[in-house]
């Protein structure tokens, strides 16, 4: 039996925050440490092109930060290939080709695609590229025959135009080749839930400048703590709070590791009795629990910046050989293979 396939990653938009880890890192180095799958991580500087096209010196940085904020959170390159996606030069070919069966009213339709757009203010600018990224995006899982994508909810609608285009391309040419991938769904969709520190937003993002990121120091993350939103009638310790909408109770539930001790503290701080400086100190204790060694290691990383491209660079070397081999299957399936290039190029 072949091992099972994952691909999955991130937009090189900046340093990756706690919302990252609890939603998505932290399952990736556990799929990479379980040893049924092979695993390939991807960081889709192409695709922060599509938004960033005038500042790829904005990309090219990120790029960097990205891959320190992985390896320092144990995504493992003797087990994880991580490579970029701007250097396999097939990507772009398979997308090409790919968008030939979809039509644009159905690319609209998108609801993933619709909610960022509106999100990124475009209005009437709305860059081609961004609403053809979908389509960028299946070249992506399939030039690696990805059989498992690992997304969260707000995700599925991507991973369904991939099956489709999967499904159409091996109707259209009597073939099986392309890979109609399965959905490993975020537990809970917990990224979704883990609010902003100022409890005015839905998500942790880095455009709201309302996130904790994984390479803050121990003095950022705790001035951040104790800077989040709790019960804004909760003045005195006596008064009775409230926990819901409550952040600081919201990111307990997930980082602390004594459940009864948090719900212990829910019912004095509903009854009143518990200050809200002595909740968020025990949640700064917890979160220092997860967060300092991937702090420290990531600091270490640091220092070497050549060791981290030289991961990457070996990484997308490894892909762009397995993207070539799919390109070229591809191809011989539409018959445009016209002199049998071992390499699919024409």
């Amino acid at each position: 039996m072949n091992k099972k396939v994952i691909l999955t990653g991130d937009r090189p938009t900046g340093k990756l925050h706690i919302g990252h880890y609890v939603g998505s890192l932290k399952k990736r180095v556990e799929l990479q440490n379980s040893g049924e799958y092979e695993t390939f991580i991807m960081i889709a500087d192409t695709q922060a092109l599509t938004d960033n096209a005038k500042n790829p010196e904005k990309v090219r940085n990120n790029v960097l930060q990205v891959a320190l904020d992985y390896l320092a959170a144990g995504i493992d390159p003797s087990k994880t290939t991580i490579f970029v996606q701007s250097q396999i030069p097939q990507l772009p070919e398979l997308a090409m080709y790919y968008a030939n069966l979809v039509s644009i009213s159905r690319l609209e339709r998108n609801p993933t695609v619709k909610t960022e757009i509106k999100q990124k203010n475009f209005g009437e600018g709305v860059p081609s590229g961004f609403v053809f990224y979908p389509i960028s995006q299946a070249a992506d899982i399939t030039a690696f025959k990805a059989t498992h994508v690992p997304v969260g909810e707000d995700q599925m609608p991507m991973i369904e135009l991939t099956r489709e285009i999967s499904r159409s391309f091996n109707q259209t040419y009597k073939t099986d080749m392309l890979v109609e991938p399965e959905v490993i769904l975020s537990k809970e969709g917990i990224e979704r839930r883990l609010p902003g520190i100022n409890g005015m937003d839905d998500k942790m993002s880095k455009s709201l400048n309302n996130g904790i990121y994984l390479a803050d120091s121990f003095e950022e993350m705790r001035e951040k703590v104790m800077k989040m939103y709790t019960d804004p009638e909760h003045i005195r310790v006596e008064d009775p709070g409230k926990i819901e909408g409550n952040v600081v109770f919201a990111y307990l539930d997930i980082f602390a590791e004594d459940k009864e001790k948090v719900a212990e503290m829910k019912a004095n701080y509903q009854k009143g009795g518990l200050g809200d400086v002595a909740v968020k100190k025990y949640l700064i204790e917890e979160m220092d629990k997860i967060l300092k060694p991937i702090r420290e290691k990531r600091a270490e990383l640091e220092k070497n910046p050549e060791i981290i491209y030289e991961i990457l660079r070996k990484g997308s070397l490894k892909a762009e050989k397995i993207a070539a081999q799919t390109l070229k299957e591809v191809k011989q399936a539409m018959k445009i293979d016209y002199f049998g290039d071992k390499n699919g190029k024409v």
